[in-house]
Formats: structure tokens, sequence, C-alpha cells
């Protein structure tokens, strides 16, 4: 569920791979000896799952925030019919969707996000050591609410564009109103394709902004909930 470790792009050999890789790396940091042959090894186990769970879904839910972005970019575009597919979650999605996604995905790297979250997974092995109370009800709901980032977040970063495009469609109507015999669609689909294309360019300088924002929100939850 992670970013970049859990990529479906990612040839199951390498995810695989890479999941050893890190084991190696932090299994001597829990220095906890459990026997998951009982009853408290496989709670302790599952408490371990659910931690892991809910760290990828807060750190997912800000990539997906931005590619839902992108598809409300490409909807007040009148491209929300050119659709790719998606290697990361399945099926199709608009080119808009996979664009925003490369972009955040280069910036995430580009922050050093795949190295701080190794850091936190370590540190968390000597603040949240196994067999300690996992997830408490307080923070497994402020985990559920975060879900709220991704419409919260997608409006952020598609506003400046989507806000433009209103502003041109708005202009349309008044031209259609007074001159009822134009034909707009085959005058205004292009028109609304190019100037997209420019406020798209232009909506692209706050991206890194709004992504590090929603970034450093979900750091903070992250360390919350691994009590750092």
């Amino acid at each position: 569920m992670a970013p970049i470790y859990g990529a479906n792009v990612l040839p199951a050999r390498v995810r695989v791979g890479l999941i050893v890789l890190l084991t190696l790396v932090l299994s001597p940091m829990a220095k906890a000896q459990i026997d998951l042959t009982t009853a408290d090894g496989i709670a302790t186990m599952a408490g371990q799952v659910l931690i892991g769970g809910a760290v990828g879904f807060v750190l997912r839910m800000t990539f997906e925030a931005v590619a839902f972005g992108g598809q409300l970019v490409a909807q007040s575009m009148s491209l929300g019919f050119a659709e790719v597919v998606n290697p990361q979650g399945g099926g199709s999605s608009p080119v808009l969707n996979q664009f925003y996604l490369l972009l955040i995905t280069l910036l995430f790297l580009a922050m050093d996000g795949h190295l701080r979250l190794i850091e936190l997974l370590a540190d968390s092995f000597r603040t949240l050591p196994p067999g300690a109370e996992a997830i408490t009800p307080n923070v497994l709901h402020a985990v559920v609410a975060f879900g709220s980032q991704l419409f919260s977040g997608a409006v952020r970063v598609a506003l400046p564009a989507m806000t433009s495009l209103l502003v041109v469609n708005m202009g349309f109507a008044a031209i259609s109103r007074s001159a009822p015999s134009m034909n707009l669609f085959a005058v205004g689909f292009p028109i609304t394709i190019c100037l997209g294309f420019i406020a798209l360019w232009l909506s692209l300088r706050s991206l890194p902004g709004a992504f590090a924002a929603l970034q450093e929100n979900a750091w903070s939850l992250m360390r919350e909930l691994l009590r750092m």
C-alpha cells in the first residue's frame, strides 16, 4: 500500500526483494522476541500488520488526492474520455490523472520521502515496540478521518485550473446567449482544451506546495500513530 515500495508497476520479484531487504535492515531493531505460535504472538503480529496498513493508508491518500485532482482537471478540460491504462490501480483513468501521479512520484523521491519512510519505520521500533498497544481508538479515528484529505487535497490541487476553465465556460455561455446561431461545440471544444493546457501549465507552479502540505499532514499523523 505504501507508495514506491508497494507500487504495482514494479515487478513482483522487485517488490518481494524490497520487502526482504527492508526486513533484513530493520529486524535488528525489533529487540522483542515473539512466539508466533501463541495467542499473544498472533495478536502482536496482527497489531504490527494494522500499524503498517495505517501508515500505508495515510501516505497513499496524499498520492490519491493529487491524482483525483488531475481527474477533476481532465473533466473540466473535456478530456475525461481520454483514458489510458492505469498500471498502479488497474483499469483505466484519465491521462491527466497519470500525469499528476507521475509528477508527485518524482516530487516524493526528490523530497527524500522514500528515505524518510524507512527512517520512520526504524524509529517506530523504539517508540512503539512489538507487543505494545498498537493503535488507540483516538488515533484510529484520526487515521480514518484523514481519508477526507482525498477530497480537500484534490480540490486544492485542481482549484486554480478549474477556476480558470469555469471563467472560460461562462464566457462561452454568454456568447451562446448573444449569438445562438454560432456553433460553439465546434469552436469551443478546441479553445477549451488549448486554454485548459495553459491553465494547467500555470497551475503546476502551485502543485509542489500543495503536495508538500499534504505530505506534512501525513507525516504528522504518522508520527502521532507511532507515538513519536
